[in-house]
């Protein structure tokens, strides 16, 4: 371009610059970044989209992240900002900014103030380890509230965490979750379930005799293994009836893998279930998809632990999802792992307390049930009914919504609330804190949660459970090896292929480029 004289020069840079100042301003409103990943991961869900439109005042989030630090965590690094850039693309009320407190004293004072306290953390430098003092944490603060996320070492669960302490500073009305024990005498640990509970939740512990005040919205129960008195179940029939939640977790027979002993619950509690349509079995699901437990086994003259198929623990990962609410709960969970569950079938006579009734997931269709004798040994050496499969997939979840707006959803399993038990598996927790908000009506946080999960395994057989549960696990395992070392071919070959046949390409575009020029110069 020809610049013709002094005025026409001065116009061609201002015209330039207003165009980049135009350009970062309008790339800052529309931030965008296309994400291929499945469950995009790298993009912002719509469930924290609704969480910070709430926002009505200024949130500022002040990062104190060291600058130096190793590949990883500086990956890290970069993926937090990338995802706090989201957030502030979403909402003009969000901000945030980054420190280093190791560059400066008075941040380092700062820092320990808002809550962020230095780690210690081992480094390469100079061929030598290091012991390095690094700041890895973060604060929002909305109003006159705090929330602090004092050490971020992964990508795994940031957005959910961010998207929660925010939650937290914006829902002023929090609702009230009870937790009630039925049984008194060996009442279960729960307190994997009540620090979950807390961080979204105010909780009460519930004495089932009680009456249940007005200002619980949902209450979680741990099952029973005696009859329950008429005061306790005319509660629990109150306070569904007055368009009330309850999770229920209560198994058909009490069973110990410890003593490898098991016996029929007997107990009104499944009269008062079967009011709301649900008939709970006094037996046990066993499935060909199932958990592993140690097992000391004789090798030589040596006894060794090794971990064996339990078909009493089933791994579900089939549910129902053509119902919309059970839908909401399930959607892009991974798995979900019950403890000695029993069979629940869905009453289908209706009546005039019970509009629907939903199961939530059901074992595979390689199931079967153990309803005498019951034989819990994991040793298929010395328990023959550990094959006992062939039979459709198991209700051991389902959900009964009362014509009065209440609901009653139960799980078969006892120990699905306890610390030794369901609560002791990631997955679990997931359904459980997804099964809450929903219960509570507050569903912001539920996809978010779900696709936290990281754990994505892939099925390279591709059988069905009937076919997979015929074969031996030896043979299972040479024909995983079959197609893992088929897909490891094809993954060094096919980008080489694809880098010939590029430059195959070239080679040939080159040639036919140079003949033409040849043609025209001769």
């Amino acid at each position: 371009m020809l610049i013709k004289n002094k005025n026409s020069f001065i116009i061609y840079v201002c015209c330039l610059l207003f165009g980049l100042v135009i350009l970062n301003l309008t790339a800052r409103d529309l931030f965008y970044r296309y994400d291929l990943t499945d469950n995009k991961k790298f993009s912002l869900s719509s469930s924290s989209k609704t969480i910070i439109s709430k926002l009505d005042d200024r949130l500022t989030m002040k990062v104190y992240f060291s600058d130096d630090l190793p590949n990883e965590l500086g990956n890290t690094r970069r993926f937090l900002q990338d995802i706090l850039e989201e957030y502030r693309a979403k909402s003009k009320n969000v901000n945030f900014y980054f420190h280093d407190p190791e560059s400066d004293t008075d941040l380092e004072d700062q820092a320990r103030k808002d809550g962020i306290q230095p780690v210690q953390m081992q480094a390469l430098e100079n061929d030598e380890m290091v012991v390095k003092k690094v700041y890895l944490g973060m604060v929002l603060l909305y109003e006159n509230k705090k929330e602090i996320i004092p050490l971020i070492q992964s990508t795994a669960g940031l957005e959910y965490m961010i998207s929660t302490k925010i939650k937290s500073l914006v829902n002023l009305d929090k609702k009230t979750i009870g937790i009630m024990h039925l049984d008194e005498v060996e009442q279960p640990k729960t307190e994997n379930l009540t620090s979950q509970l807390n961080q979204h939740y105010n909780f009460r512990a519930l004495n089932p005799t009680d009456k249940i005040p007005n200002n619980i919205d949902v209450i979680l129960i741990t099952g029973a293994k005696d009859s329950l008195d008429s005061a306790t179940l005319n509660n629990l029939d109150e306070f569904l009836n007055t368009g009330k939640k309850i999770l229920l977790t209560q198994g058909g027979i009490n069973a110990d893998i410890q003593t490898q002993q098991a016996s029929p619950i007997v107990s009104n509690i499944f009269d008062f279930l079967s009011k709301y349509r649900i008939d709970l079995k006094k037996n046990l699901i066993l499935d060909s998809k199932c958990g592993n437990v140690q097992v000391q086994q004789s090798v030589g003259l040596f006894r060794m632990n090794r971990a064996v198929q339990y078909p009493f623990f089933p791994i579900i990962d089939r549910f129902n999802t053509q119902d919309s609410i059970p839908n909401i709960i399930v959607n892009n969970l991974e798995q979900v792992l019950p403890l000695f569950p029993s069979e629940i079938v869905i009453d289908t006579l209706e009546n005039d307390l019970v509009s629907d009734v939903k199961h939530l997931f059901k074992s595979s269709n390689n199931s079967g049930l153990m309803e005498s004798n019951f034989l819990l040994s994991p040793d298929p050496q010395q328990n023959p009914f550990l094959k006992m499969f062939g039979q459709q997939g198991k209700a051991i979840a389902v959900t009964s919504r009362l014509n009065s707006g209440g609901e009653l959803m139960l799980i078969s399993d006892s120990r699905f609330l306890s610390d030794e038990g369901g609560m002791s598996i990631p997955d679990n927790i997931v359904f459980i804190m997804n099964t809450v908000d929903y219960l509570a009506g507050d569903k912001d946080l539920i996809s978010l949660r779900s696709r936290e999960i990281t754990s994505r395994p892939l099925d390279i057989l591709g059988l069905t459970d009937q076919e997979e549960a015929s074969l031996s696990q030896d043979m299972k395992d040479k024909m995983k090896n079959k197609v893992k070392k088929r897909w490891k071919f094809i993954n060094l070959v096919l980008p080489s292929l694809l880098i010939i046949g590029f430059g195959i390409y070239r080679i040939r575009k080159d040639k036919n480029q140079a003949e033409v020029l040849k043609q025209i110069y001769d």
